[in-house]
């Protein structure tokens, strides 16, 4: 038995309503109610990619932190049209690829380049906020650059 701690009141006993895989499986949604106070919240089970390290520009080694890449993602995405569903989605897509390359290592340059493709598809605008980030533009040229390769493409 898991025990989930109420958000709302703090109380250790809840009961799940619903389970729902998402993400062709790689997310089960649980819907919960807790026994004290009644009120209802969602959590999310997700694959932990244990050992999976991202080596930095500068050579550096991390752990691979999902929340680090949804909160990255959540600031491109702001004040855009893209609900925070989406936005899990879109993490677990990139998760899914990620575990897919069956290593124990990814260069973080290889974790924007999934992050800026998915973004992409999803919303311009989120894709470039992300990129300028990402690729750090030395100046508006380059960004400029960027928007233009975007704007051509849209119109092929």
């Amino acid at each position: 038995m898991v025990t989930i701690k109420c958000p709302f009141c703090g109380h250790l006993d809840t009961k799940v309503l619903d389970s729902r895989e998402t993400d062709n499986g790689a997310v089960t949604r649980r819907r919960r109610e807790c026994l004290k106070c009644s009120k209802r919240f969602t959590t999310y089970e997700h694959i932990e990619m244990a050992g999976l390290m991202v080596v930095k520009k500068d050579g550096k080694r991390e752990p691979f932190d999902r929340n680090k890449l949804r909160l990255g993602v959540i600031k491109a995405c702001e004040k855009r049209p893209i609900s925070i569903e989406r936005i899990d989605a879109l993490i677990s897509e990139i998760e899914a690829e990620i575990m897919n390359l069956e290593k124990t290592e990814i260069k973080s340059s290889t974790v924007g380049e999934l992050v800026m493709k998915k973004l992409k598809k999803v919303d311009k605008v989120a894709y470039i906020r992300f990129a300028s980030v990402y690729r750090d533009f030395a100046d508006l040229t380059s960004f400029k650059k960027e928007v233009e390769k975007l704007l051509e493409k849209k119109g092929k």
